[in-house]
């Protein structure tokens, strides 16, 4: 590139063309006569005549400025003038390209990683050797510099990992073995600050320049936050609020967003936004949450899994109703108070709280229970049965045989340190290991005064989660079905021991309550490794979920530390315990002293060449009109000269008729195109949706669309454009009234718009049915009589042969042009319709483009159905877009198909009765 002061050019070697604007002006500066006009009285009269001016005439100067001034403004803008451009400058050293590839670095991997390409090209052209950094803490060891295509495959395979960016430890050491020479280095960084960052940055800086390229887009994280009440908290760099997707299984076993949070008031925290997030859902709805994800966010960072502490269980809480007016020697007192803080609970009698569903039910000290047949199942189907020893239970006659028990107990309760006790008052002994409390730490002032006592059995100690100092059980358990029974051998209250009244006894109520619906299979896997976790399921640093293969149990120490290379983001198992390893969180911005910070608004610099190329036009319409006045033609063509002229001058009007590039591009490329509703989530759906139609058109047809575009109704011009995709919605504003100018002409042209109501899941369109947003938006259309589509339409055999048109959802009517009628169709002539017979419009309801839509990695975006009939009807709705636009582009030629017999008929008939 040639540098003129702030002035660049991208091809100067065209500059040379100046220099024949002398030779120009010579040419141009003769100008012959303008043309007379004689009468002729009759041919003698020519002889005679003289040319009063046998000498041309000379182009005045003026003009001949102008021509010359056009000239030159071509030629200057043909050189690719670019307004103070950046320029890198040369380097014939080593080159180091760091790339952090943490989970920040995922939104714009594409980018980085085209980037990085440009950069090792550069280089391999100039001869330069070449070393490629992965900041992901996997790659240890001195840094191999090499020629730098040879790291182009590499490059090309890598992925940002699905926990924070890590450099290795010693700068020296990596460094060790680079070339002599001054070392740039080419930083594509995440934006966030991590450990040895700034001692790697400075080490750079001491070996050459360093250019840093920031992230192109605001960073966001999601967090479950700390306390009782389990709620998210959002971390950004922007004061955006984007909406929280709480995902999961519906009914019927599909993946999707089952309810959308909104995000608080924002706080500043060190330059960052901070929202909290309340999780405010019904528990079942909670409970069948998988994940919660940041809308439109595609990174581990932003991505919270929902483990044992984000789902609230509903607890069902049965005691003595006579005890609650005298609070503090009711059991269900200290129960309440355990358990409200982290379930949902539920009081009542034994009967009522089980029509409500709950997840685990306490007993306080009952026995001879009249619902013991109902109670039995609901355990057996998975439930959880928590049940407190007490006075009534101790003085039951028949507790021999007392069904709903763990273990079986002696008569009689066991007294410690009364006038004829077993002894001192008991202390407890510490959690085994492969238990639900393993980990609690066991305080030295709970002591335990009465108990029942189990008989003894050569399963008890299996059956046994808590013991007290001398080994006698204290809390029991037994499967029964795909649920559980558990006894506590002392009384809720304070009663018989000092348990309830230690903050030991909420934390231990919670780590039982976790343990419902717990299946068989997944209690078999409490032991063996704990205080070790083992991974069930992990993140990719995209936020998909991807295979935990090659995975080794993390100790516990290690996972407090948060993710790392050898533990990704996702679920962990510990016995009983299932706890989510997040990647987001609070994160720190970074700053690079001592290094050049690329910034978007440097980076591209100002083309001037559209500028450029207007002033060549404005001075030939200069020229038109000069030229005109000087011919002295007719006032017709000097009229029609200055209306071209101005018609060419840039103005208001002519701002408003230019092409978007955009449009210039899908006009050449047979782009589909989609109108811009405003939802953020709806246009990225059509967006997909037509992406995905144009990858099945260019696979099966010889139509090769290019890249789906947006269209704004108010703004954009229309008449490029052969077919419209548009989703309606309720808020969506309707378009102003050249808007529908423009619609209107769009239809009358040619042109197909497909309405798409997305409503077939609920209902139809069209008719009475039609949704009050698509009447809203449709009123001002041409549009004309419609009807449903019928078994011998075209589009059922355009390219396919086809009976329905379904979308994600599918079994609705589908709407077009109503069928013309005429007096040459009633007399046997077919009747031809405008636009070739094609419907300008098809309405329906079956969200086409979230049955088309594909996203980055080529994959399904959206669920349709289940299996094998979920992935058949995703075919018939590709096969119907394929038919949709082979309709558009071809008319009704396959319609006509159909007249071929009768008309050759007709023919014959003719010739036969010709004369």
């Amino acid at each position: 590139m040639l540098l003129l002061g702030p002035l660049g050019f991208a091809a100067p070697w065209l500059l040379g063309a100046l220099i024949a604007l002398p030779v120009l002006w010579v040419i141009l500066r003769a100008m012959p006569p303008a043309p007379r006009r004689v009468i002729f009285p009759g041919v003698a009269l020519l002889a005679g005549l003289v040319d009063r001016a046998p000498i041309a005439s000379r182009t005045p100067w003026w003009l001949l400025l102008i021509r010359l001034a056009a000239v030159a403004a071509a030629i200057l803008a043909f050189a690719g003038p670019v307004w103070r451009p950046v320029v890198q400058p040369a380097a014939d050293g080593p080159l180091l390209i760091v790339m952090d590839a943490g989970f920040a670095a995922a939104p714009d991997w594409a980018a980085r990683q085209t980037r990085v390409e440009t950069a090792l090209t550069d280089a391999a052209a100039a001869g330069r050797p070449a070393a490629l950094l992965m900041a992901d803490g996997r790659g240890q060891g001195a840094l191999a510099f090499q020629p730098a295509d040879a790291l182009l495959s590499g490059l090309r395979a890598a992925q940002p990992q699905p926990w924070s960016t890590r450099l290795p430890d010693d700068p020296g050491a990596a460094l060790a073995d680079a070339p002599e020479g001054s070392l740039s280095t080419l930083w594509i960084a995440d934006g966030t600050d991590h450990p040895n960052r700034a001692a790697w940055l400075a080490a750079l800086a001491d070996r050459g320049p360093v250019t840093v390229v920031p992230p192109a887009r605001p960073l966001r994280t999601l967090a479950l936050a700390a306390g009782d009440t389990p709620s998210l908290t959002l971390t950004s760099v922007d004061d955006a609020a984007p909406a929280i997707q709480a995902i999961g299984p519906d009914p019927q076993g599909i993946e999707r967003a089952l309810a959308s949070l909104t995000p608080g008031d924002a706080t500043d925290a060190d330059g960052l936004t901070v929202r909290p997030v309340a999780i405010d859902l019904p528990p079942e709805l909670r409970n069948r949450i998988t994940r919660f994800q940041i809308e439109a966010e595609t990174h581990a960072g932003a991505v919270v899994l929902a483990d044992d502490r984000v789902r609230r269980r509903k607890v069902a809480l049965v005691g003595d109703p006579l005890a609650e007016g005298q609070q503090l020697l009711a059991q269900t007192h200290y129960l309440r108070q355990a358990l409200a803080p982290t379930t949902d609970l539920v009081e009542g009698a034994l009967g009522d709280v089980l029509d409500t569903a709950p997840d685990v039910i306490v007993l306080a000290d009952q026995v001879q229970l009249a619902e013991t047949l109902d109670l039995t199942q609901w355990v057996a189907e998975g439930g959880l049965l928590i049940r407190f020893a007490g006075p009534r239970m101790a003085g039951y006659d028949r507790l021999a045989e007392e069904p709903l028990l763990p273990v079986a107990l002696r008569q009689g309760g066991r007294d410690i340190g009364g006038a004829l006790s077993w002894g001192d008052p008991r202390g407890l002994a510490p959690f085994p290991d492969d238990g639900p409390f393993a980990g609690l730490p066991v305080p030295d002032d709970v002591s335990v005064r009465a108990q029942l006592m189990a008989q003894p059995a050569p399963d008890l100690a299996g059956r046994t989660i808590a013991s007290l100092s001398d080994n006698t059980p204290l809390i029991t358990r037994d499967r029964l079905g795909q649920g559980q029974v558990v006894l506590v051998h002392v009384t809720a209250n304070a009663e018989w021991s000092n348990l309830p009244l230690s903050g030991l006894f909420p934390q231990m109520m919670e780590r039982l309550v976790a343990t419902a619906r717990l299946s068989p299979s997944e209690a078999a896997t409490e032991d063996l490794t704990q205080p070790f976790w083992t991974p069930e399921a992990v993140l990719d640093g995209f936020g998909r979920p991807a295979e935990a293969q090659g995975l080794t149990p993390v100790p516990a120490a290690d996972l407090a530390q948060g993710t790392g290379p050898d533990r990704p983001a996702g679920i962990y198992a510990a016995g009983e315990r299932r706890r989510a390893l997040n990647a987001g969180g609070p994160f720190v911005r970074a700053t690079w002293p001592g290094a050049t910070v690329e910034t978007v608004a440097a980076t591209p610099g100002r083309d001037l060449m559209g500028a450029l190329l207007a002033a060549v036009a404005l001075l030939l319409a200069l020229d038109a009109i000069g030229s005109a006045w000087l011919g002295r033609g007719r006032r017709r063509g000097a009229m029609a000269a200055v209306a071209l002229a101005l018609a060419m001058l840039p103005g208001p009007r002519a701002q408003a008729q230019d092409l978007d590039p955009d449009l210039m591009r899908a006009a050449a490329d047979v782009a589909l195109a989609y109108v811009v509703t405003g939802d953020a989530r709806i246009d990225q759906a059509s967006e997909q949706g037509l992406t995905g139609l144009s990858q099945a058109l260019r696979s099966r047809t010889s139509v090769e669309p290019g890249q789906p575009i947006g269209i704004d109704l108010d703004q954009d011009d229309l008449s490029l454009l052969t077919f419209l995709y548009w989703p309606i919605t309720d808020a969506q504003p309707a378009p102003g009234p050249q808007a529908y100018l423009r619609l209107n002409a769009f239809l009358r042209s040619g042109g197909m718009i497909l309405f798409d109501t997305r409503d077939g899941d609920i209902a139809g369109v069209g008719g009475p049915d039609m949704s009050q947003a698509l009447r809203r938006l449709a009123a001002p259309l041409d549009i004309p009589p419609l009807a449903p589509i019928p078994d011998d339409h075209v589009l059922t055999r355009t390219f396919y042969l086809l009976d329905d048109f379904p979308g994600r959802w599918q079994g609705n009517p589908v709407w077009a042009e109503a069928p013309t009628v005429s007096s040459q169709a009633e007399a046997g002539v077919p009747f031809r319709q405008l636009n070739d017979g094609v419907s300008p419009v098809i309405i329906g309801g079956n969200s086409w483009a979230e049955a088309w839509a594909v996203n980055a990695d080529g994959y399904a975006a959206y669920p349709i159905g289940q299996g094998w009939e979920g992935d058949r009807q995703r075919e018939m709705a590709a096969r119907f877009g394929v038919n949709l636009v082979m309709y558009v582009l071809t008319g009704n030629y396959k319609s006509d198909q159909v007249h071929v017999p009768a008309l050759l008929d007709r023919l014959r008939t003719e010739e036969i009765l010709a004369p």
